[in-house]
């Protein structure tokens, strides 16, 4: 098992039909705008998710990236793949609540629980579950919650490259950095992972 390494397959076929979508939404077409909701919102729930370690509200700020494309979309440029343009926003926002959430654990609201109570990772459903299907959901939760505990760029390097595929120039991109510290990143939260994870690897 490497927790960043993607699964091998083609790249996405769709990117010309995504860019052609967003030139559409660029002249206000609400149409175009819903399909790519429509064809993405998993993708970045997901990923909003991902590194946020399995969040609650990876659905309200996956409806604030869409939110941001929309209001974006008049300077949108397709010199990228629109993926990539989608995962920069993503991971800016997603960056901007990690950093209210720290602000926030020493500032608390009085007479007011902190907004930022750790959630549980798994609802109790009153049943035990199987041994077999115990082991994987607790297994999953530490993989998130060893992926959320790496430093900002190296969550998002890790991913966009083990759950979106996404090529080492594209992440380049979205972290505005260079190949070979994508590479770096994923090398060192590699390392990190493994360490966490040994006793599940072994």
């Amino acid at each position: 098992m490497n927790p960043t390494e993607p699964p091998s397959g083609p790249p996405n076929p769709d990117a010309h039909e995504d860019i052609t979508l967003m030139l559409r939404v660029k002249t206000g077409d609400m149409e175009a705008f819903e399909l790519l909701v429509e064809k993405h919102q998993h993708r970045v729930v997901g990923t909003v998710g991902r590194m946020l370690g399995g969040d609650a509200d990876a659905e309200d700020i996956g409806q604030m990236v869409f939110l941001r494309v929309w209001k974006s979309a008049s300077r949108y440029e397709p010199r990228a793949k629109f993926t990539t343009w989608l995962m920069t926003i993503t991971r800016n926002l997603v960056f901007n609540e990690m950093r209210r959430r720290q602000r926030a654990r020493f500032v608390p609201m009085e007479g007011s629980e902190a907004e930022d109570a750790p959630r549980p990772q798994f609802e109790d459903t009153g049943a035990a579950q199987p041994g077999e299907e115990l082991l994987k959901a607790e297994m999953q939760g530490a993989i998130d919650a060893a992926i959320a505990s790496l430093p900002e760029n190296q969550r998002t390097a890790v991913v966009l490259r083990r759950f979106e595929n996404m090529p080492y120039e594209d992440i380049a991109r979205v972290l505005r950095t260079s190949v070979p510290a994508v590479k770096s990143m994923l090398f060192r939260a590699r390392t990190e992972l493994k360490e966490k994870l040994k006793q599940y690897l072994e």
